[in-house]
């Protein structure tokens, strides 16, 4: 947890604080999921806040447990790349799309089922008001924002192999996210469990059209795969062109009563910055020790803010 980035391992932190904090309230007598989860637009305990709230909230240990385990796996390798400010703007974006979805998934099944007709439902343990059945249609949990994540890391990464426990099976981050996906769409209409699937896909929707506008705007990260990108595309070229820009740019020299020289020390930078995209090229990213992944996050951000 020392080497998790910042918003991921506050997301974590925060999530873990809600989920203990309901259950020493529970011990009040106060259901802080009926509180913070997100109700039914139509049902009396709606309130607009909760399609962030609900995000924070979990039912059980299995539940917060996996999520998080999601969170820190592929956020922590998604923030990296993107930066704190960008990856929690997309993270509640898309957890909020991911409510959002659920929404419209639940409004169209109380018309299409035409409960609007009824004052009440028969719960199956008794009859019940309309307006107590609806108040129970509440979404809580980050899955939606989970599964956000593990797409991005898939587009950003999409041949970077994942082991899967308990049956070790190497796959790659790509064919893992589509397996989510058709499971995710085969679950949405084959179950009629507790668990909010379209959630689950409205997140991931929103994480790729949020990915591709960003792409569009300021040609953000396409992935490792494009490192040799044709006609000087890649990544790899890109970011070569961008410290060769700023090495070609005139700096006033300065010296300092030490014997400190700007251009000395930047000559030694940018031979280093080299020197790690040359072994990212050859051997990958994993190969990369902490303090070079920090080095290249470090100079692609001081360069992209001077253009």
């Amino acid at each position: 947890m020392f080497k998790t980035p910042p918003v991921t391992k506050n997301l974590i932190i925060i999530n873990v604080l809600m989920f203990a904090m309901k259950y020493v309230l529970a011990l009040h007598g106060i259901a802080l999921d009926d509180l913070l989860g997100l109700h039914f637009v139509l049902a009396q305990d709606f309130r607009p806040y909760q399609l962030i709230t609900y995000m924070f909230m979990h039912a059980n240990f299995e539940h917060i447990f996996f999520n998080m385990f999601a969170l820190w796996m592929f956020g922590c390798v998604v923030e990296r790349t993107w930066g704190a400010r960008r990856y929690l703007l997309f993270y509640l974006v898309c957890g909020l799309g991911a409510g959002l979805t659920q929404e419209l998934w639940q409004f169209g099944q109380y018309y299409i089922e035409g409960l609007y007709s009824y004052d009440y439902v028969n719960a199956g343990t008794g009859i019940i008001p309309m307006s107590e059945f609806l108040n129970s249609w509440t979404t809580i949990g980050a899955s939606g924002a989970c599964y956000a994540v593990m797409l991005a890391f898939g587009m950003f990464y999409p041949n970077e192999v994942l082991i899967l426990f308990p049956i070790p099976i190497p796959l790659k981050a790509k064919y893992f996210v589509l397996v989510c996906i058709v499971i995710e769409v085969v679950s949405s209409f084959a179950t009629n469990g507790n668990v909010a699937h379209f959630a689950h896909l409205g997140g991931m929707a929103f994480a790729y059209f949020f990915i591709r506008h960003y792409r569009r705007r300021d040609s953000g990260f396409d992935g490792w795969d494009n490192y040799r990108g044709s006609g000087g595309g890649g990544l790899l070229d890109r970011m070569r062109r961008r410290f060769n820009e700023r090495r070609a740019e005139d700096v006033t020299e300065v010296y300092r009563p030490d014997g400190y020289d700007y251009r000395s020390r930047r000559k030694e930078e940018d031979d280093e910055v080299d020197r790690i995209l040359e072994k990212l090229k050859k051997s990958g990213y994993e190969s990369l020790t902490e303090e070079e992944k920090q080095k290249l996050f470090d100079r692609s951000n001081r360069d992209e803010q001077a253009h």
